[in-house]
């Protein structure tokens, strides 16, 4: 039903059922990861009025609540390294069951499922102090903010251009093309080495 991708590894669809609504991953050397990627495969829908939170657990720190899965939301990416902030609820306590067995010299982390009505995982993301509870109650929401700071983006590189004074770009004036593909360029490789972070910094 599910599927892992951690950037730079194989896909991992060996889940590890732990009860009827909870599974996980075995995520080895978890020290190197950055970004991690869980999705439907696609092959079973949730039941209708249920979705699945998403857990990130660390041996010895405890887990940390990262985002949802649904049928209309099947495949979510998330940022680990500089994120971690553990947490100390019971409602997923059955994680810490489940992986306690692993030493902190592994560096195993674990990736936790655990499927639930949407009420309640509505509630869960909605305290979550990212952009992941907004993408969940408003995908297209979440589309415009972050198509707006590409933009904003692409506009301050190129006043730069004009002595770092935007009034100057008058609608008249010509930009090179050679100046657009550049910040592309730039832009996308700033993407794939460290993720969309930068944007948020910039507003």
């Amino acid at each position: 039903m599910f599927g892992c991708l951690v950037a730079g590894r194989l896909l991992q669809t060996n889940i590890q059922q732990i009860d009827e609504t909870h599974a996980i991953f075995e995520l080895p050397s978890a020290g190197s990861i950055n970004h991690i990627c869980v999705f439907l495969l696609g092959t079973v829908p949730f039941p209708d009025g249920y979705g699945a939170t998403v857990h990130f657990y660390w041996p010895g720190k405890g887990f940390q609540l990262l985002g949802m899965l649904s049928n209309e939301k099947p495949s979510a990416i998330f940022r680990l390294r500089g994120t971690y902030s553990a947490q100390t609820t019971n409602t997923h306590a059955v994680f810490s069951g489940a992986a306690s067995d692993a030493s902190s010299s592994d560096v195993t982390a674990f990736l936790g499922l655990s499927i639930e009505p949407l009420t309640q995982i509505m509630q869960e993301v909605s305290n979550l102090p990212s952009a992941v509870a907004k993408a969940a109650s408003n995908p297209a929401a979440d589309a415009t903010l972050m198509a707006e700071r590409i933009v904003k983006h692409l506009f301050n590189y190129v006043s730069s251009f004009v002595g770092g004074n935007p009034t100057a770009l008058s609608p008249d004036f010509l930009i090179p093309m050679g100046v657009i593909a550049k910040w592309y360029e730039n832009f996308m490789s700033k993407v794939k080495n460290t993720g969309i972070g930068f944007l948020e910094r910039e507003e």
